[in-house]
């Protein structure tokens, strides 16, 4: 705890978690030097607390962090078994300890001040900032404030679901796992009423492997509805769960709605992470898009511009996800079927970068044209009636 209080400095980051550690390295690995920076968070973020999963090219910084990584993905359903060959791209699984230790060494080089309290109101006069703790004390004035701290969207959306799942890292005493091959997507788990289900696999050798289970949709499981859908999944994996440890557990929810999040609620604060938009709404991914923020954070204090990202994802994109929840919401089109023919009908590389949030106009065409055509344009129409509906009462 910082003795003098407020602290004045040029960037506070209010939010330790992922967002924040990856814009502490962004700072240090672009050589940004002679800058101000205070870290408030009541909780100094080590260990392994998440796991992230992403697709890149390989050779970036990230590389020396992985745990393992993949050339080669299974994309699974009742039907059949696709292997998938990611080339260029690489499937990267990224705990969240060496994260955090690389935002721990470039606070040090930043020489950055770190206040272990909560924050509270955040008061922008447009000049500076001052971050208040929850009892209204000044703790820190900046010149400009990134908030990673988790928010609602702006107004609610036509379609909130969530993506919510449990993992077992599990440990096995001979060879197991194959660790050439993670499965991304195993759609052949029991369906839920309303939504999709699906496990995964991500080994990182032959006897130590993240084996999860995850829905989409509007209703979280309790915890032994959890532990009996990945029960139920190890079992169709063939895996004899007494001869394996469950050495960890991973939970978490993440939020999949059309709803908007408020990115710059006020001139000098800048929202990053899921409440800054980094969530893609129809799959749940988050990461590459921090990642994308932190490195735009950086790059423009280096130049000495504001520290604004560019929005996560296009306009086109939200659009379609907006279409998509609603399709797979209201029962236009299943998401085993959906997510099957999004695989089937496009490169696999395309479709990846389609789920970060990079093709271009003419590959987005490709992906809606390997949609069912008629109940995605309902979907479509039902879309557009929502939003003049929502127009209307604003």
């Amino acid at each position: 705890m910082h003795a003098s209080f407020p602290v004045d400095v040029d960037l506070a980051l209010v939010g330790g978690g992922g967002a924040a550690s990856l814009v502490l390295a962004a700072l240090d690995r672009h050589g940004v030097t002679g800058l101000r920076v205070a870290v408030v968070d009541p909780v100094h973020k080590r260990g392994q607390d998440r796991t992230w999963a992403f697709w890149g090219l390989p050779g970036d910084d990230l590389d020396p962090l992985l745990s393992a990584s993949w050339s080669q993905v299974d994309v699974v359903t009742p039907a059949a078994r696709r292997v998938l060959s990611l080339d260029p791209l690489r499937y990267g699984m990224l705990r969240s300890a060496p994260v955090y230790d690389r935002a721990a060494e470039a606070e040090r080089r930043l020489d950055a001040v770190r206040i272990s309290a909560p924050a509270g109101e955040l008061r922008d006069d447009g000049e500076r900032v001052t971050v208040r703790d929850p009892d209204g004390r000044d703790l820190v004035r900046a010149g400009w404030v990134l908030d990673s701290r988790p928010r609602r969207p702006r107004r609610p959306g036509r379609t909130s679901w969530l993506q919510h799942f449990r993992g077992w890292w599990l440990t096995a005493d001979r060879p197991t796992f194959d660790p050439q091959r993670a499965v991304l997507m195993d759609f052949r788990t029991p369906q839920p009423q309303r939504g999709v289900s699906f496990g995964y696999v991500l080994p990182v050798d032959d006897r130590f492997a993240l084996v999860e289970y995850t829905e989409f949709g509007p209703e979280l499981l309790d915890d032994a509805g959890y532990d009996a859908a990945l029960r139920g999944y190890a079992d169709l994996l063939g895996l004899d769960l007494t001869a394996l440890r469950v050495r960890e557990v991973e939970n978490g929810v993440i939020p999949m709605t059309d709803g908007p999040f408020e990115s710059r609620p006020s001139p000098r604060v800048v929202r990053l992470g899921t409440a800054g938009g980094a969530t893609r709404p129809s799959t749940g991914f988050t990461f590459s898009a921090m990642l994308r923020q932190a490195d735009q954070v950086a790059l423009a204090l280096a130049a000495g511009r504001p520290p604004v990202p560019a929005p996560a994802y296009p306009g086109r994109h939200l659009w379609m996800d907006a279409v998509a929840l609603r399709a797979l919401d209201r029962g236009h089109v299943g998401g085993v079927e959906f997510f099957e023919r999004l695989f089937d009908r496009n490169p696999p590389e395309r479709v990846l970068r389609f789920l970060d949030g990079v093709t271009s106009p003419a590959e987005d065409l490709a992906v809606m044209r390997s949609s069912p055509l008629l109940p995605m344009t309902g979907a479509v129409l039902g879309d557009a009636a929502g939003r003049l509906r929502a127009r209307l009462r604003r």
